[in-house]
């Protein structure tokens, strides 16, 4: 296997996907700013708490959407143009099955709990069940859309994302001006027109991979063996994931049980920063994963670990490079942000960026635990311990305590399944634990502690909080932990890596 054309290609996707995600963020930042102030905190939690009971729903969704991704990748890695188009056709057959099962569910269970559990105001109620049917409808559209979608990542194709990407938050932007000129009921309409985008965005990516890919194309295929083993293995995918759904939407449910919409719209902006700052993490997995997997199916375990190492720590380096000023100046930001800051949402954002630095850190354990195909173990114990957040989550809240303590349980139990993850995984893919303490967990840690009191002092010194102070401290903290990530945190082969393409960049400008 050729590792540096590998290298080159992960370096060119990456480029891409934070072009991209640059964009997509400013964008969805002011329409989220937008959005809240015209639906007002209420329908804006409305819309979140509702959506988030089709969302429960979604655990069938992930696991399998795991499982695609797999054994397209995989089979990619042994270059079976055959056995790839069985794959994606099984899948596809798959995704309709469980679009009929989560149908059914989320017009019955799913309708009976939003009557008899959600907490809504009365004179909203029709609003949400229209929001409602409107997320479902939706929930279906993207289920549809993931083994295409799986599709384009095995093949890292990911300038397709960059620009459906862009044409779909555009496409948004353009539903927030139909919202402020339109008469019609805001949540309503918000619902809709979400709805619509997201087919039209459907209707692209099925045309894009049908004109690319020719494992694409649609055939009736009957192939019971393969239909059970990729079952079996999304149905060890499905406890993890379901215990992944519990304890984010089931707690957003559970927060509008205890406390109503109002809180679930301080969650809603949270996640709403949490995704814009998750994109930075997940666009460089995403054009890392493929590797991890084609790696392993190829027998290269060398590389397969350089490249969880390598993964792990570019990840942690990015997230504190961009979570650090924002959990040192959260309410400077968020009041900056928007008009009117919810309540709560000022603590909720700093334990949930944590929560979403540590799960993204250790993704590529689970992408490499993926890839084996070997997940009975893996998903049993970790699945297991994540689903302890909810029951917690509601053991805590009728107990008569805050908000804030489902996100610090969320947090603790994190902490927990990436240490146990480390034990678990080691023995799959032959993993040296001592050597990834050493690279990894040390390197981040360091880099971590001293990065934030070095950057706690300039606070300290600045005094005042005006914007001008505010810029010179997420100036000072972007460098701070630049120069700490370069010198303390690489290794000399990564630093040498890094030298290289910041060369090519310059000498390409020059030109």
């Amino acid at each position: 296997m050729n590792n540096t054309a590998n290298n080159k290609r992960i370096a060119k996707n990456t480029l891409l996907l934070y072009f991209r995600m640059l964009f997509i963020m400013a964008i969805n930042l002011y329409t989220s700013r937008i959005v809240l102030k015209i639906l007002g905190i209420e329908d804006f939690g409305i819309y979140n708490a509702v959506g988030g009971i089709v969302a429960m729903f979604g655990f069938l969704t992930s696991a399998m959407s795991i499982s695609t991704q797999r054994y397209i990748t995989y089979e990619l890695g042994k270059n079976n143009l055959k056995q790839l188009n069985k794959i994606f056709n099984t899948s596809i057959t798959i995704h309709a099955v469980i679009s009929v099962i989560i149908l059914i569910l989320a017009e019955t269970i799913g309708l009976w709990f939003l009557y008899n559990k959600m907490t809504i105001p009365i004179e909203r109620l029709n609003a949400a069940l229209w929001t409602y049917q409107a997320s479902i409808a939706s929930a279906i559209i993207l289920i549809m859309s993931i083994p295409y979608n799986a599709t384009i990542i095995a093949h890292e194709k990911m300038s397709a994302f960059a620009y459906i990407s862009v044409l779909e938050v555009v496409l948004k932007l353009a539903i927030v001006y139909l919202l402020l000129i339109s008469n019609f009921d805001k949540l309503k309409l918000y619902s809709t027109l979400i709805l619509i985008v997201q087919l039209i965005i459907r209707i692209i990516y099925g045309q894009y991979c049908k004109k690319h890919f020719l494992e694409t194309k649609i055939h009736c295929i009957k192939d019971k063996s393969l239909f059970k083993e990729m079952l079996n293995f999304a149905g060890w995918n499905l406890w993890g994931n379901c215990a992944g759904i519990a304890s984010t939407q089931g707690v957003n449910i559970l927060l509008n049980i205890f406390f109503g919409p109002h809180i679930n719209a301080a969650r809603g902006i949270a996640v709403q920063v949490q995704g814009a700052v998750n994109q930075f993490a997940s666009n460089f997995q995403t054009a890392i994963n493929p590797q991890i997997t084609k790696s392993y199916a190829q027998g290269d375990y060398n590389y397969m670990h350089n490249l969880i190492f390598s993964s792990s720590k570019f990840t942690f380096y990015l997230l504190l490079l961009l979570t650090l000023p924002l959990q040192i100046e959260t309410k400077t930001i968020l009041n900056f942000w928007l008009e009117t800051v919810p309540d709560y949402t000022e603590i909720f954002l700093r334990l949930i960026l944590c929560v979403t630095v540590i799960d993204a850190t250790a993704n590529p354990l689970m992408i490499s635990a993926s890839a084996t195909g070997k997940i009975k173990t893996y998903q049993s114990i970790v699945g297991s311990i994540l689903f302890l957040i909810f029951p917690l989550s509601y053991l805590f809240l009728k107990l008569g305590t805050n908000p804030e303590s489902v996100f610090i349980i969320h947090l603790l139990i994190c902490i927990l399944a990436f240490i146990v993850r480390l034990f678990i995984v080691r023995s799959m893919i032959q993993l040296n634990l001592t050597e990834y303490v050493k690279k990894v967990i040390i390197r981040i840690i360091f880099v971590a502690i001293t990065a934030t009191i070095l950057t706690m002092g300039i606070k300290f010194f600045l005094n005042d909080n005006t914007f001008f102070n505010f810029i010179i401290l997420c100036f000072s903290s972007t460098i701070i932990v630049i120069i700490l990530s370069y010198s303390i945190g690489l290794e000399k082969n990564e630093k040498k890596f890094i030298t290289c393409k910041i060369k090519n960049i310059i000498n390409k400008i020059r030109r």
